[in-house]
């Protein structure tokens, strides 16, 4: 059995959307060009909408306008990833993965879908029982969105990743058509336990499950 290789888990607390796409983008040079290890990490952001490649950098599925968004304090950003428009807040546990997938596992979907098993198995820890829903990306509770993905890979090394709502305010999501999807709503872990959970304990269980799938060992 071959050795497994290392991930290392970077826990950044609170940055700026931009700041973590600039922090990305140099990873990202730095995993192609072999200088570091596969990299997880974790991010909240401060109120943001992104808009995915999906949108064109057409706000349609914003609902509010830009002087609702600019007195609630929300910025609105065009990224380089897969999808539409989601909301990113405080309370929602952004994990974006900077790993390389040769030589073994070069296939978008499966990487994908292997995101969506890591978010699938943490929610169970929690005693919640989510899926997948045909045609749509992400882990879901069943008519709503647990956690949304949209990711970018550039020479198989993967940028940006997956948003999992731990205690976000979901109201923020109202300012949106999350994913473009109208017939469809977003939950929290919070809102399907009726409890606060602790982020560190969230982000224990998506390391754990993540080195487990995609046959990682944490450094």
């Amino acid at each position: 059995m071959s050795q497994r290789r290392r991930l290392v888990v970077r826990r950044l607390g609170r940055i700026g959307y931009a700041e973590g796409v600039e922090l990305q983008k140099s990873l990202v040079q730095q995993r192609v060009a072999g200088e570091i290890d596969d990299t997880l990490l974790f991010v909240e952001h401060p109120p943001v909408i992104t808009l995915g490649v999906r949108t064109r950098g057409a706000t349609t599925n914003v609902r509010a306008d830009a002087s609702a968004l600019a007195a609630q304090g929300v910025e609105v950003h065009e990224t380089g990833r897969g999808g539409d428009v989601t909301f990113h807040g405080p309370g929602q546990l952004v994990g974006y993965p900077i790993i390389d997938l040769k030589p073994d596992r070069q296939d978008v979907h499966r990487y994908v879908r292997d995101l969506e098993e890591v978010l699938i198995r943490a929610a169970a820890d929690f005693g919640i029982e989510a899926g997948r829903v045909k045609g749509y990306s992400g882990a879901w509770v069943g008519d709503r969105k647990l956690a949304a993905i949209g990711v970018r890979i550039s020479r198989w090394v993967t940028s940006h990743g997956f948003a999992l709502n731990v205690t976000t305010d979901l109201s923020g999501f109202d300012l949106i058509v999350p994913c473009g999807i109208t017939d469809r709503g977003v939950t929290s872990l919070a809102t399907l336990l009726g409890r606060d959970v602790a982020m560190a304990d969230v982000e224990r269980s998506v390391v754990a499950h993540f080195a487990a799938v995609f046959q990682r060992q944490i450094a």
